[in-house]
């Protein structure tokens, strides 16, 4: 059962029933995706129905940010907390590299899937990483043939959002993988050419901060966010409608 945050449907699970949940999936017969809804995610599913459709249709949905979980206590549904994607990643790393499932890495620029792969063989032992391929691809068919080829049980799909989640639901049945994750930039922190956070930002919800002194770029788009706790105040007061 989903706990509803603005339209978007979250799985109110600690990050263990997580790995749990996703190394479940991966033992299953059929194709299955699992999304990582941030802030970001959940203001542009309002916006946008056929991403919020795919958001609502997967198999696992994580609450992949401080904010969510904000919101979520706002609308009168608290969560365990959050899950953040890369987090998620690493448990089912941990569970491939132990059960022999392989993996294949799709995104980033040219040459930063290869490098992650080298390090996560590194810190995984017995990790199979049976392919890689670069985000900047103009058709589908080649990438879903050579996955598929590949013989990949999982797919770490880092395209960005909302590009990702539609293309796991458009081409990932086709690629004969069990399971697909949304990622967004995690492989460029597998590579190490994006700092993450320390510990204790993370644990203290500042992640987000931690990335912004790092990219003042990313102003623009870190100012919009708290509009989800101000939608999540007024639906409150609506009487939980969003």
């Amino acid at each position: 059962m989903k706990t509803d945050i603005l339209g978007v449907g979250i799985d109110d699970l600690t990050p263990d029933e997580a790995v749990a949940a996703g190394s479940a999936l991966m033992e299953e017969e059929g194709f299955h995706y699992v999304v990582t809804p941030n802030p970001e995610f959940v203001l542009a599913a309002r916006k946008d129905e056929q991403f919020c459709a795919v958001l609502n249709s997967a198999d696992l949905a994580l609450a992949d940010g401080i904010g969510v979980v904000y919101a979520a206590k706002i609308l009168g549904h608290p969560l365990k907390g959050k899950v953040t994607g890369i987090d998620f990643a690493q448990g089912l790393l941990t569970r491939m590299a132990h059960t022999g499932r392989s993996l294949f890495l799709l995104g980033a620029k040219p040459g930063v899937a290869e490098l992650a792969a080298e390090k996560l063989r590194a810190a995984h032992p017995g990790l199979l990483i049976c392919g890689t391929h670069d985000g900047y691809f103009q058709e589908d068919a080649p990438v879903v043939e050579e996955i598929r080829a590949a013989g990949a049980d999982v797919i770490f799909v880092c395209l960005g959002a909302p590009k990702q989640e539609l293309w796991m639901v458009q081409h990932g049945p086709d690629t004969g993988a069990r399971l697909a994750v949304g990622l967004g930039g995690s492989l460029d922190v597998f590579a190490g050419t994006v700092e993450r956070a320390p510990e204790s930002w993370q644990k203290a919800g500042m992640e987000w901060l931690y990335r912004l002194i790092k990219e003042p770029s990313r102003f623009g788009r870190m100012a919009r966010l708290p509009l989800i706790l101000v939608d999540a105040l007024a639906a409150r007061l609506r009487g939980g409608r969003a």
